[in-house]
């Protein structure tokens, strides 16, 4: 097993919040792909730390529903549950298109400024076919909305329902899924907040929270193994 994470950015004491961390990124990531078989013996071995901290990131990982252990044969990456995909997409979609709107009204032109700042960064990823960082800019420009429009705790929330909708959405932009057409997206979101035309941002956030599940089924067919 491959995973690895900058471990000296974590204080003394935290090392099970490594252990964790390098885990989970690796699973949303995809590198620990949905279905692996995966042990407390190789994340010792392959992170180099003791047995402690291993086994409570397995307990906080399933408590995430990202590894399923199943009696007598052991823990494994939980395969993407499209149930949880539709209810989270269905939960971010009625949010976000409620929050654009308010977005017309309250955000300032130094927010929209850093909104297309990160556009720019998003088509220097397409560019470099880094996905992992185009996905990072994408959280971003969709928790810049989110926060700006004072909705912190909307977007913890978010974070904790999306574990399976962000795998796929990974899984989608892995294998190139319009990248273009997604940052056009952004771009015309980003002019109808500054039009202060709420209908218009609504229906652009619509459409771009709806491309999932247009392409679900073909990534099914492409990754049958992945999918529950």
């Amino acid at each position: 097993m491959k995973v690895s994470m900058e471990a000296s950015r974590y204080e003394k004491g935290s090392m099970r919040d490594y252990v964790h961390d390098t885990l989970k990124k690796n699973i949303m990531e995809l590198k620990l792909e949905p279905g692996r078989f995966i042990s407390e013996k190789e994340v010792v071995e392959a992170l180099q730390v003791s047995r402690t901290p291993v086994r409570e990131a397995f307990v906080k990982l399933s408590q995430e529903e990202l590894i399923e252990t199943i009696p007598q044969k052991g823990s494994f990456i939980s395969l993407i549950d499209m149930k949880q995909v539709e209810e989270s997409r269905f939960i971010r979609e009625k949010l976000e298109m409620a929050i654009v709107r308010q977005a017309c009204e309250i955000l300032s032109a130094e927010q929209l400024l850093s909104l297309q700042n990160l556009v720019g960064l998003q088509k220097l990823c397409a560019s470099e076919n880094n996905y992992e960082r185009l996905f990072e800019l994408d959280e971003e420009f969709h928790k810049l909305i989110i926060i700006g429009c004072g909705k912190t705790r909307t977007w913890t929330l978010l974070q904790q329902l999306n574990t399976h909708y962000n795998r796929i959405r990974l899984l989608r932009l892995a294998v190139n899924y319009d990248w273009a057409n997604i940052i056009v997206q952004h771009e015309e979101i980003i002019e109808a907040i500054r039009g202060n035309n709420p209908d218009l941002a609504e229906q652009t956030m619509l459409l771009h929270l709806s491309q999932v599940n247009f392409e679900k089924e073909e990534l099914k067919e492409k990754y049958p193994s992945y999918f529950k």
